[in-house]
């Protein structure tokens, strides 16, 4: 499965390593992708979350747009 999550407040390299460190250790994600110009993350895997996903993400620093 693959799904985009929109967060807040991403603008550099640090930011979009920040938030794939964090994502990839939720439990069934195999691929993390940044695009800082849109602002989005895209997973690949199975088996996780939306929620753990916004708990990692809000753990790198950054939130997920409503």
């Amino acid at each position: 499965m693959t799904k985009n999550y929109r967060v807040e407040g991403m603008t550099c390299e640090h930011c979009s390593n920040a938030v794939i460190e964090e994502v990839s250790t939720v439990p069934g994600t195999q691929g993390v992708d940044v695009d800082l110009d849109k602002g989005v993350v895209t997973v690949t895997g199975q088996g996780f979350t939306d929620e753990a996903i916004s708990t990692a993400i809000e753990e790198a620093g950054y939130k997920v747009a409503d």
